[in-house]
């Protein structure tokens, strides 16, 4: 099956939740990226929840940010979505390498140490909002679980999970869950969820075995009369292009392309998101200068 989310709600709309399946989105970052398998997860699960955030989002043109700055050494981890299902990322240390945890999983939680979780949404007002949460344990789940209670007010359960291949260390699995009470919802409606919560295997367990994002909706609600309204395709997308980087290089003004163009020497442009380089030799750099 191709990468999607799935969308629902339950209990007469006093809950709504959210599941994704995201192997191939999580499998062509790493790729781009050359991530090593604690960075795909880490990456991965920030993918995954950027996924469903932005399936959140109102407006076509709205945008999230979601930035991990920890004192771990993978330094940072930074993703964007869209409310159409593309999402894209990097991470500061793509090669990072750690032991297991101590209960043998990948240590994403070690790989990004002590920090701050900020939640950008540009959604075309004047300033942007953004909320700033400290990290919990690191992991991203817990974060992001974090910050939908304390900075959106949403209590919220959230669910992320990267499986690797031992073998060639490529992703096997990858999809999250979110579910999230509204505010009138009774304490009978909260004890059946979190009886179902206490119940479930991990994201990673749970899409091993088969199970759809469909089906772990159905287990995390038992009982609770889920509907599921919609789904929506998600993809590793990134808008970076030669115009956009041509864009960044008169931006940096007369100058400094001047020193460019003065060194004699072809420069190479990385776009961090997508891993891609753009090379502009010395006659396009004076092409680009007399479009200043």
């Amino acid at each position: 099956m191709g990468d999607y989310v799935v969308r629902a709600t339950a209990a007469d709309a006093n809950i709504r939740a959210f599941a994704a399946y995201t192997l191939d989105t999580v499998e062509e970052a790493r790729q781009k990226h050359g991530l090593s398998p604690v960075a795909s997860a880490a990456l991965g699960r920030l993918l995954t929840g950027g996924a469903m955030m932005g399936s959140m989002l109102k407006n076509e043109d709205d945008l999230l940010t979601l930035q991990i700055a920890g004192d771990g050494p993978i330094k940072n981890v930074i993703v964007t979505a869209d409310a159409n299902g593309n999402v894209k990322g990097f991470v500061g240390n793509p090669d990072v390498m750690l032991p297991p945890s101590p209960i043998g999983k990948l240590d994403v939680g070690g790989s990004i140490g002590n920090g701050v979780l900020t939640v950008i949404k540009d959604m075309g007002l004047k300033e942007p909002y953004a909320g700033q949460v400290e990290l919990q344990t690191g992991e991203i789940a817990e974060d992001l679980t974090y910050y939908f209670a304390t900075s959106e007010q949403v209590p919220s359960c959230v669910g992320l999970g990267v499986l690797m291949n031992r073998d060639d260390a490529t992703v096997k699995q990858a999809g999250g869950f979110i579910v999230q009470l509204m505010p009138f919802a009774s304490d009978e409606i909260i004890a059946k969820l979190e009886e179902n919560i206490k119940k479930i295997d991990s994201v990673t367990k749970m899409l091993d075995d088969g199970k759809s994002p469909e089906q772990i909706l159905e287990i995390l609600l038992e009982g609770l009369n889920p509907e599921f309204t919609d789904t929506m395709p998600v993809r590793f997308s990134c808008n970076c292009d030669r115009d956009r980087i041509e864009k960044a290089l008169i931006s940096i003004g007369k100058k400094e392309l001047q020193a460019m163009i003065d060194d004699g020497e072809p420069i190479t442009m990385n776009c961090h998101f997508c891993n891609t380089d753009y090379t502009f030799d010395v006659e396009q750099l004076k092409e680009i200068l007399k479009k200043i």
